[in-house]
């Protein structure tokens, strides 16, 4: 009997055994699964390492955090961290997350790209932010063999750089933090989209310069159908758009609009009618949505008050009035005001 008990016991420690190893095995030896995108984690400074463990472990970023915890006060590292915010790409086990977070190798940049700008003031931000050599960034977008296997050739990545707020490791390559920002724009145009664009007769291009011009000229967001709505009913009759940031953008933005409206450019829609032949800079969704889905009415002309407003006419003589009534207000808000404070009319 007592031989009995023995070996029962024997077989009960190396079952227990082996399930410690199968455990240890899986939350300590195997590396996690890959992420896409990266898993971020914040390390604040003076924060502790037990927090940390456990936040990377909510992350997904490692299997265990009371294993991050004892391995990292085993080996002295949990008091070398770096404050700063990571991004994990997953595939690593608990001494590879350990080893990044006393490195500092995996910290990332944030760069908020706003609506509106065009893929040069986006390389300036890049630039800024320490991410890329703008030359760089700007032949990628615009020659690279990622917009080249998009069929986004001969114009490039204009108007397809989707304005977010972004995060990049130190090291990310331009064609990195191209796919991140082309990847954005796709998750955005979905089939309902498509369909939409299909039901208006527009191409994928046709859409997003409309949403371009609809992004630099609305100042007001509750604004933006309207003025899709008066680019919309111009189109359906041969009327030329107009639109003084077209012709802005054929000079890269140099110059006021008065000098630019006269010069020639394939962009600018003062010179010719319809769609430039492609967009004048990277829209956000709102205006996306407008350039789908613009207002019903009968307007043709616009022009912007002071505040960034603006009056909607349906006839020049109405347009003709609101622009002499612009300048009254503004000629009596400011006594000897400048030339450079003409009303924008369109």
């Amino acid at each position: 009997m007592p031989r009995f008990k023995l070996i029962t016991g024997l077989l009960v420690c190396i079952a227990i055994a082996g399930v410690a190893y199968l455990a240890l095995r899986f939350y300590w030896l195997e590396p996690t699964g890959l992420f896409a995108p990266p898993r971020t984690v914040t390390v604040e400074r003076g924060e502790s390492f037990h927090a940390v463990a456990r936040a990377l472990s909510a992350a997904g970023v490692v299997r265990s955090a009371t294993l991050m915890l004892l391995y990292g006060e085993a080996t002295g590292d949990a008091r070398a961290i770096k404050p700063g915010e990571y991004a994990f790409h997953g595939g690593e086990r608990i001494p590879d997350v350990l080893r990044h977070l006393v490195a500092g190798d995996f910290l990332v940049n944030t760069v908020v790209i706003p609506e509106g700008l065009t893929v040069h003031q986006i390389a300036e931000r890049l630039s800024a932010a320490g991410l890329v050599c703008q030359p760089k960034f700007e032949e990628a977008a615009l020659r690279g063999p990622i917009v080249r296997a998009l069929g986004l050739m001969p114009l490039g990545a204009e108007g397809y750089l989707f304005p977010a707020t972004y995060k990049f490791p130190p090291h990310a390559t331009s064609d990195e933090i191209l796919t991140a920002m082309l990847s954005r724009f796709y998750q955005v145009l979905t089939p309902a989209a498509e369909q939409r664009m299909f039901a208006l007769g527009l191409t994928a291009r046709q859409a997003v310069t409309m949403a371009s011009i609809i992004e630099k000229e609305a100042k007001v967001p509750g604004e933006r159908r309207l003025i899709a709505c008066v680019f919309d009913n111009r189109l359906k009759i041969g009327m030329p758009l107009q639109s003084d940031p077209t012709a802005e953008y054929s000079l890269d933005g140099a110059g006021s609009a008065a000098s630019a409206v006269r010069t020639p450019s394939a962009f600018n829609t003062y010179e010719r009618a319809g769609l430039p032949p492609g967009p004048i800079a990277n829209p956000g969704l709102s205006s996306l949505e407008a350039a789908l889905y613009p207002a019903r009415c009968d307007y043709l002309y616009f022009v912007a008050r002071d505040d960034g407003t603006h009056v909607f006419s349906k006839t020049f003589d109405e347009h003709k009035r609101a622009i002499a009534a612009i300048k009254r207000a503004a000629k009596r808000a400011s006594v000897g005001a400048s030339p450079s404070l003409e009303p924008r009319a369109n």
